[in-house]
């Protein structure tokens, strides 16, 4: 009973990762073709639209919108329309939390500015993997900032979430890891560490 158990447990790990991204992909597939889809219908004329095309056109939307917002106007336009939002109660919470997690896992990837880093607590038997997100506390209230500090935010396991500490820059150790694989070594508890192979385990686990 147990190795069959071991076998149905091994069977959902494999399949299950596939299925969710599999269920994401079709998501976002099905909602841009059917909202985008609905506008085409309306321009076109009868007979002259094809499936698909709202999925094309949701691609395109986003290139043209990261395009456009290479230009002065239209990032003075954005920030304009986020000031008003961010004046709005309970709006600006959620709006501010979602934009500054997207923006810190995008530009991270991006420009590679985000530093791994680990945190020693206490005798330092114990340390705490995070990501610089802000080396610059210049602004903030001097109980919080200071030259000598930097923010860390550390991410908890298994759930979204997680604590934004300010901590000396000689608290910090850079670790030799990319964001992606630091994030995901945390938010599977440290069963994951390093690039994922098809079975669920990783290369430097494998080689181990």
């Amino acid at each position: 009973m147990k190795k069959i158990m071991r076998k149905l447990l091994a069977g959902l790990a494999t399949i299950l990762p596939v299925v969710i991204t599999a269920y994401v992909l079709y998501w976002l597939a099905t909602s841009a073709e059917k909202s985008l889809g609905r506008l085409i219908r309306l321009a076109l004329p009868e007979g002259w639209y094809w499936p698909g095309m709202g999925i094309a056109a949701g691609l395109l939307l986003i290139f043209l919108i990261g395009l456009l917002m290479q230009a002065w106007v239209v990032r003075s336009l954005v920030a304009w329309g986020e000031r008003i939002v961010l004046r709005i109660p309970l709006i600006k919470t959620v709006y501010g939390a979602v934009r500054d997690l997207i923006g810190f896992v995008t530009q991270g990837h991006d420009s590679g500015s985000r530093q791994v880093v680990a945190i020693k607590i206490g005798d330092g038997n114990i340390q705490l993997i995070g990501f610089v997100t802000r080396e610059d506390l210049a602004g903030l209230p001097e109980e919080i900032g200071g030259q000598d500090k930097i923010a860390v935010y550390l991410p908890m396991s298994y759930q979204l979430g997680g604590y934004t500490v300010i901590v000396p820059r000689s608290a910090v150790q850079p670790v030799d890891m990319s964001l992606e694989e630091a994030t995901r070594f945390v938010l599977t508890g440290g069963v994951t560490a390093g690039p994922s192979t098809p079975d669920g385990t990783s290369n430097k686990n494998r080689k181990s």
